[in-house]
């Protein structure tokens, strides 16, 4: 099953509060809008996506733990971007002064800012060049390092401001680089 995209503009344009209403009285949906106002239904992962999800986050959480540096999200997060496009990334990592200065009740809803760093799985149920686009959106809004996880293909590609998509074949490990300093991803489960 793929992701449907519903465009509901010609008979209602939803403001951000109805979108988020929208999803917590369909919280079994993961809803996602992009920046032209349509809405993505997005279909449940397979246990495979699942696995590597909670893996991905473990490893992003427990260097966090250690850091200090930010906060971590899971795939149920959402956050609306600067576009207006409401995403919720499989894996993401806001600075820490950055999610301090937001409001108690912007912390409570959608998170209304671009994540610094993110991780997409891309499921087998999804489109490579949806995706990708998703990808380029992140860093258009802010995001300072993303990456695409192809399990299938066993390739990553490394999404940076103002520089070209790097691809990685098969990599053993990725680095955090200077967003997520001393972090280091072990990719040898998710490749398992």
């Amino acid at each position: 099953m793929t992701a449907l995209t519903l465009n509901l503009n010609s008979v209602i344009k939803l403001t951000r509060e109805q979108f988020y209403q929208l999803c917590e009285e369909n919280s079994d949906l993961k809803l996602e809008r992009n920046a032209q106002g349509e809405l993505i239904i997005t279909p449940p992962t397979g246990g495979e996506t699942g696995r590597s999800n909670v893996n991905l986050i473990l490893q992003v959480a427990s260097w966090n733990e250690k850091k200090e540096l930010g906060e971590v999200f899971d795939s149920s997060t959402g956050f609306t971007l600067p576009s207006g496009a409401d995403r919720s990334p499989d894996v993401s990592w806001v600075e820490k002064s950055r999610w301090d200065a937001l409001t108690k009740e912007q912390k409570e809803k959608f998170i209304p800012l671009c994540p610094d760093f993110i991780i997409e799985i891309l499921s087998p149920n999804d489109s490579l060049k949806k995706t990708q686009n998703k990808m380029q959106e992140y860093i258009e809004n802010g995001c300072r390092l993303g990456w695409l996880i192809n399990i299938k293909k066993q390739e990553v590609e490394i999404y940076r401001p103002k520089q070209d998509v790097e691809i990685l074949k098969l990599p053993q490990t990725l680095s955090g680089e200077n967003v997520l300093p001393g972090f280091i991803l072990n990719l040898q489960k998710i490749w398992g």
